[in-house]
């Protein structure tokens, strides 16, 4: 090899050109949209008809906003829920307000829903229609869950605004009809926080105790003026139908002109066109009361007038006939007075006379001889039956004595605390007699008692074998007949 071969390896990669926009990661990429889309739409108004509503466990709510093309999925946190205008149901047309986000984890955007109402009137009243049919399952329309409201009222609560002119003419109404007292709850009656108010007014009365320091409303008036769907829309909430169907206090709605009708119309104890028709509802009026009362004062007065009158003439007619003197009235019962008197001591003496004969005449007839002839024939009688049973009484007396002292030593054969030769009567340790061998247990000390003594003894669970049997005596041999003696032939 010369010096003029070099060897070269393989020749390097020239370097890549520089590159001005580097490459992202996906959560990057997800992000920086998400801030896009909240710069550029962080406050939007959308109309739409809610579908898929999701009330989470955790107080959220997930709904989709469509219309007729496209729909955009929506969330409504839990700090945002109570202060919607509407509650989200399905087939609801609403107009929200929020702003536009995305969710990275599935790349897809959404928009956080701040405020809801209802896009109009109609789609306000199939709301209410739905919800007025929801309670009417229930029950709380029924009339007689209607508590009476009370004829002469000493203390009335109000719920309203303190500067409207409802105010003004209810206290008005019940000044010039019945003077009472008026206990005015101040509550702001339209927008989102009136039914939470309302509801808070009615539970406060609710809760006030008789005999407190604030005398607590006989009856309770809720009112407003009239006004459109969606300024009264604040009476046709769930709960507060539900506060006002609960409460204690009986209830007089009035909301809105005569045409006007809520929710609370439907669960109140009494429906009033006006405030100030609720004011005459809930009061009478102090004038015809009094008139009523001085007519039945003069009606009173006229009918004792006549029962006086009546009951003189009456006296008059009796008078007539009676003596002019009082003296003549008691002359003949005190004549027949003296008279009976006169003839009593006599009268006396004829009564001891005549018990005094009668004794006599009974008295002979008890003589000594009368009872002793009378003792004569009872003994005789006695005599005859003593004769009669005689000769048998002493037989069946012997019959009965032989007969008792048998029964007297079979008692005492029988009698288990003179055990029997041969026999034993067993006891506990407290010396009650056990009769049977479920009564014993393992380990239990008994004793035995024998006629001519006791042991003690303990039960060992086990039985006994039976005894061997004896063996028979062998009988002993029999001799053997001695042969007969034939004497001697020798």
């Amino acid at each position: 090899m010369s010096d003029d071969y070099v060897f070269e390896g393989p020749a390097e990669a020239p370097p890549p050109p520089r590159d001005n926009n580097p490459p992202l990661s996906i959560t990057e990429l997800s992000f920086a949209l998400k801030r896009t889309l909240e710069d550029r739409f962080g406050h939007v108004r959308l109309r739409g008809e809610i579908s898929k509503v999701n009330h989470h466990a955790s107080g959220h709510v997930y709904l989709t906003l469509k219309d007729d093309k496209s729909a955009i999925d929506g969330v409504v946190w839990k700090g945002s829920v109570r202060g919607l205008g509407v509650r989200p149901e399905s087939g609801l047309e609403v107009i929200v307000t929020g702003k536009i986000t995305s969710y990275p984890a599935r790349s897809s955007y959404q928009i956080v829903i701040e405020t809801m109402e209802a896009a109009g009137a109609g789609a306000l009243l199939a709301q209410l229609e739905r919800l007025k049919g929801k309670l009417a399952g229930e029950g709380l329309f029924e009339p007689s869950r209607k508590k009476p409201i009370p004829t002469f009222p000493a203390t009335i609560g109000v719920i309203t605004s303190p500067t409207g002119a409802v105010i003004r003419d209810i206290l008005h109404r019940i000044a010039e009809r019945w003077p009472c007292r008026v206990i005015v709850w101040p509550v702001i009656v339209q927008g989102e926080a009136a039914s939470g108010q309302v509801s808070n007014a009615i539970r406060g009365f609710d809760a006030l105790s008789a005999g407190g320091p604030i005398p607590r409303p006989d009856l309770l008036i809720v009112a407003r003026g009239g006004g459109s769907v969606e300024d009264l829309w604040c009476f046709n909430d769930e709960g507060l139908a539900r506060t006002v169907s609960a409460a204690t206090i009986p209830i007089i709605s009035a909301v809105g002109h005569e045409t006007d009708t809520t929710l609370i119309d439907f669960v109140s104890d009494r429906r009033a066109p006006t405030p100030t028709g609720a004011a005459e509802i809930a009061t009478p009026v102090l004038a015809d009361l009094q008139y009523a009362v001085a007519d039945y004062a003069r009606r009173l007065a006229r009918a004792g007038g006549r029962i006086l009158e009546d009951r003189r003439t009456r006296l008059r007619a009796a008078a007539r006939g009676l003596p002019a003197r009082p003296e003549d009235l008691l002359a003949l019962p005190q004549q027949r007075l003296d008279l009976a008197g006169s003839k009593l001591g006599s009268a006396l003496h004829r009564n001891v006379a005549v018990h005094e004969r009668q004794y006599a005449a009974l008295s002979a007839r008890l003589s000594r001889g009368l009872l002793d002839r009378s003792l004569e024939r009872r003994q005789d009688r006695l005599s005859a039956v003593a004769a009669r049973f005689s000769p048998t009484l002493p037989r069946q007396l012997d019959r009965d004595q032989t007969r008792l002292a048998a029964l007297s030593r079979a008692l005492a054969t029988l009698d288990p605390k003179r055990p029997k030769p041969g026999f034993a009567r067993i006891e506990n340790e407290d010396g009650a007699m056990i009769a049977s061998a479920a009564a014993l247990h393992d380990g239990q000390a008994v004793r035995l008692v024998f006629a001519d003594g006791s042991k003690g003894a303990r039960i060992d669970g086990e039985g006994a074998p039976p005894p061997a049997p004896k063996p028979k005596p062998t009988p002993p041999p029999r001799p053997k007949p001695a042969a007969p003696d034939q004497g001697n032939l020798f």
